[in-house]
């Protein structure tokens, strides 16, 4: 690892000027950026010379404190790097593909007899997935046509080929009507059900004429053997493929298979659009987005976006159509920028899809924005404000009669919650249970803080509680001389009464107020945050003073119980090994038979 001198690029030359991945890190060693280049040591540099415009790029440096590097035989191999570095570190600062909904996919399950499911959730179990479709429409009527090809089991039961033997099982309605050739009670072989999910893997694979050539030899071979059932079963099936394959074509069947990306683009954000053809027909369709930098080349972004998706659908075509060639090549694939037939249709097709997702993004945008906005305003206007609400932060208060008191602070930003901003305070001056003290003393730190970082202050501020806390809050705020720069309000809890400082009598929102919810919203998620801090802060005192009782457990040790387990009923429930493991033999004994004398009744 190398690393960087604000003062002095002497420390570029110790970089290779080879092709590889090189990674950007911060001073606690999380990855920054994950970068693919053709000489790493030129590529390097470029972000500490002076032609660096971007904001984004200008940030990275900044934070970045170190460099290092893998080096590759190719392009080809550092842009299959870059991605699963990417998928691995998930940094800060890469293009990561996004979607705005969870796409349904077809899932054979790896089991005996395995089913053939509609699925939202792609888990690494061995099973074979097939999609993403665009809709649950596509893939229920993809299932209802595989389902009159092949008669496939629906049930839960466990086929092991033992408790089929056991005679366990009975058949069901399914075996009865026909849709299943019951497994179940031995009625049908294994081999002879996976040979029917190799045919139904296939036709999800698209290449269904490989499915339909077996077909066809099939009905031959019954026609010619005077298995005339059989033979008309087997006509009817290669039908129903060719039914669904000339619905899918989208172009000439010559062209075997093939991916197909484009672009559309609106200031920052970047649609891409895939297509994955196979035979001629339109097997997988995707949409995605993404924000670029000012400084940021959409030719050396659309290699890594070509990586990503092909890597999510698992894609091994071998020619790929795209609107310009990407900087970086794969090994073994064709580029083409088709100028005219079938595949200049395939690019105008996948341009089509990505101008019209573009178009709905910036259109739910557009609605986020109003929608806010109107709930924003209408706060405004039923709490009298001078400003808009766009952000605002409540606090909240929990104690046990005075024990274990900690304080919480939630931050809404345009009407959501911003959790990474939340916050919450050990109580440090409070003796006892003043919950009024309490709230002038959090209140204080948070805003002295703010100020003291030159931090934006909340356009509203919300106390949970009535007319005492309210006061509370006030005094620390004019204490920082800010009173006059933020609006505050309190909520008591009983009858929603709302307080605003220098008004004696209460306000009442129209309990379908709109305003009513939001702020109903901030006080109950900073009761939440605040409840959930205070358990936890009590349970790690009450294992302290536990730990403190018993001989031999030191700070060390103590430390070690703590950071493992977190709470005394998480200790009990630990095995002497664990503890012996943890803290040694000895004391792991003392340990045990405390906690055993402490729980006896």
């Amino acid at each position: 690892m190398i690393i960087i001198e604000r003062d002095n690029n002497a420390f570029l030359s110790l970089l290779p000027t080879t092709p590889g991945v090189y990674i950007f890190y911060d001073a606690a060693g999380t990855v920054l950026y994950v970068g693919k280049a053709k000489n790493i040591k030129n590529r390097v540099s470029s972000y500490f010379s002076n032609s660096v415009v971007g904001a984004k790029t200008k940030l990275l440096v900044a934070r970045a404190t170190s460099i290092d590097y893998v080096v590759v035989n190719n392009e080809s191999e550092a842009l299959l790097l870059e991605n699963t570095l990417i998928k691995k570190y998930k940094p800060k600062y890469n293009i990561l593909l996004k979607d705005d909904k969870t796409y349904p996919w077809i899932v054979v399950r790896n089991e005996h007899f395995p089913r053939v499911m509609l699925t939202r959730r792609v888990i690494l179990d061995g099973s074979d997935y097939f999609g993403p479709f665009t809709s649950a429409y596509m893939v229920r009527s993809l299932l209802s046509l595989l389902k009159q090809l092949y008669p496939l089991r629906t049930c839960n039961l466990d086929l092991d080929p033992q408790k089929i033997a056991a005679g366990g099982y009975r058949v069901c309605l399914d075996y009865h009507i026909g849709l299943c050739k019951g497994p179940c009670v031995g009625y049908q072989t294994e081999e002879e059900y996976r040979q029917n999910i190799d045919q139904i893997k296939t036709i999800l694979r698209g290449k269904v004429s490989e499915v339909k050539n077996l077909l066809a030899r099939r009905m031959k071979e019954a026609a010619e053997a005077y298995r005339f059932e059989l033979a008309h079963e087997l006509k009817e099936k290669i039908q129903l493929i060719e039914k669904y394959h000339n619905d899918s074509l989208v172009v000439n069947p010559s062209i075997k298979e093939c991916d197909v990306f484009s672009l559309a683009q609106h200031d920052e954000m970047v649609v891409v659009n895939y297509l994955h053809i196979v035979e001629g027909a339109l097997v997988h369709t995707y949409n995605a987005y993404f924000q670029i930098g000012e400084d940021d080349d959409v030719s050396d972004l659309l290699g890594s976006v070509i990586v990503q998706v092909r890597s999510k659908f698992a894609s091994s075509a071998r020619e790929i159509i795209v609107p310009l060639m990407p900087a970086f090549n794969l090994q073994g694939v064709k580029y083409v920028t088709p100028r005219a037939g079938d595949r200049l249709k395939l690019l105008d097709l996948s341009q089509k899809n990505a101008n019209t997702y573009l178009q709905f993004l910036q259109n739910k945008l557009s609605k986020t924005v109003d929608n806010e906005n109107t709930v924003l305003l209408q706060l405004k206007n039923d709490l009298k404000l001078r400003q808009l609400p766009v952000h605002i932060e409540c606090f909240d208060n929990s104690n046990i009669q005075g024990e274990f008191p900690v304080s919480a602070c939630v931050v809404f930003r345009n009407g959501k919650p911003a959790k990474s901003e939340y916050r919450h305070f050990h109580v440090r001056t409070v003796t006892g249970p003043d919950d009024y003290a309490t709230m002038r003393e959090i209140v204080f730190r948070r805003y002295d803080r703010l100020l003291r970082d030159q931090l934006p202050l909340p356009q509203l501020i919300v106390i949970d509680g009535g007319k005492g806390q309210l006061n509370a809050a006030v005094e620390a705020l004019k204490l920082l001389d800010i009173y006059d720069k933020v609006e505050i309000i309190s909520i008591a809890k009983r009858l929603e009464e709302i307080f605003r400082p220098g008004d004696p009598l209460p306000l009442y929102l129209d309990k379908r107020s709109i305003s009513l919810r939001v702020i109903q919203q901030l006080r109950d998620e900073a009761h939440r945050f605040g409840i959930t801090f205070h358990r936890r802060t009590r349970n790690r005192q009450s294992l302290v003073s536990l730990l403190d009782a018993v001989p031999g457990i030191g700070d060390k040790s103590k430390e070690k119980l703590l950071k493992k387990f977190g709470s005394i009923e998480a200790i009990r429930s630990a095995s002497v090994d664990q503890l012996t493991e943890l803290i040694g033999a000895d004391k792991a004994q003392q340990l045990a038979n405390a906690l055993n004398s402490t729980f006896e009744f």
